[in-house]
């Protein structure tokens, strides 16, 4: 009887969501709003060919009913979250930054709500067919609704990690492809052509978004702007605008470029000095709480044996 009143509370909670985002709002013909303002001394042609009207509008309403049926409740559910605020456009520059350029922060918050509810649905069916006790009912999925929530974010965080990681690693071998082609006589475009025909990797793929808006009629320093600013990364950041500067002063793309390349290498060389040298510490903890006592207890354990034999005889 309990498992059954958990059960149709479930359900009612669904359905009344369910109902809440498949609401329609009303729609109102034409004659209705004139007699609802007090219009309604309207001409019988008029009224003749607004019937005419509003036959042919319930013929292809008909056709397309089954096509909207089909995407209405995620319509409204994206509706539903899209709203104007600081935290969605954070939410659409952090999709951007991971790669996920057709997404969406009313669509990514529609995801995880749906993958919350897929979780905890799924959990609520184990918890019936396992036969737990009903606290274990009620809190296993909620837990379960809260990790499916939660866990599309720690992977977005984890993709925009690794995306950044590589960019730093492969920026500069591309500079020094872009220092040799504009040496050789190319323009700052055709080097930018050539990284995209030469490299692969998500350098050479905002290379070639660059060129696709500059082909457009986007200014070249907009797009570049626009590159470093979607991709949110410091050594790239401080290249674009340092290339933005040469454009605009005029100065030598090809010693930008290198002393660039040179600054680049020497922060990353950096970076893994730092980290060298803080692996001590961090080596501390397990050293302490899981090699130094195993260690005492090889070590010490046969001598404190001995030595309670020694005192029990």
């Amino acid at each position: 009887m309990e498992s059954i009143l958990i059960f149709s509370g479930f359900c009612l909670i669904f359905f009344l969501v369910l109902a809440i985002l498949s609401r329609k709002q009303p729609s109102l013909s034409q004659s209705r709003i004139m007699r609802s303002l007090g219009r309604s001394s309207v001409p019988a042609e008029n009224e003749e060919n607004q019937k005419e009207k509003s036959k042919k509008d319930k013929n292809t309403k008909d056709k397309n009913k089954q096509e909207k049926s089909e995407n209405s409740f995620f319509r409204r559910l994206i509706i539903a979250f899209s709203k104007n605020s600081k935290e969605t456009d954070q939410k659409d520059t952090e999709l951007i930054a991971a790669g996920l350029k057709g997404w969406s922060s009313a669509e990514w918050k529609a995801l995880r709500l749906i993958l919350g509810l897929c979780f905890a649905i799924a959990a609520a069916a184990l918890s019936f067919m396992l036969s737990f006790p009903i606290l274990t009912k009620i809190e296993f999925p909620l837990f379960c609704f809260v990790i499916g929530n939660i866990a599309p974010n720690f992977w977005l965080k984890s993709k925009i990690k690794q995306r950044k990681g590589e960019i730093l690693r492969t920026l500069p071998d591309i500079l020094d492809l872009v220092m040799v082609s504009v040496e050789a006589g190319l323009g700052f475009d055709a080097a930018m052509m050539k990284v995209v025909e030469k490299q692969k990797g998500i350098l050479a793929e905002e290379f070639n978004l660059v060129l696709q808006e500059i082909k457009i009629g986007k200014p070249r320093r907009e797009a570049l702007r626009d590159m470093a600013k979607k991709n949110d990364v410091e050594d790239l950041s401080n290249v674009i605008a340092s290339l933005v500067q040469a454009d605009q002063l005029g100065i030598s793309m090809g010693n930008v470029l290198r002393n660039q390349s040179a600054q680049i290498r020497l922060r990353r060389k950096q970076r893994i000095q730092e980290a060298a040298q803080k692996a001590p510490v961090k080596m501390m903890v397990p050293l302490v709480f899981f090699v130094f006592p195993s260690l005492f207890i090889v070590i010490l354990g046969p001598a404190i044996i001995n030595i309670m034999d020694i005192l029990g005889n």
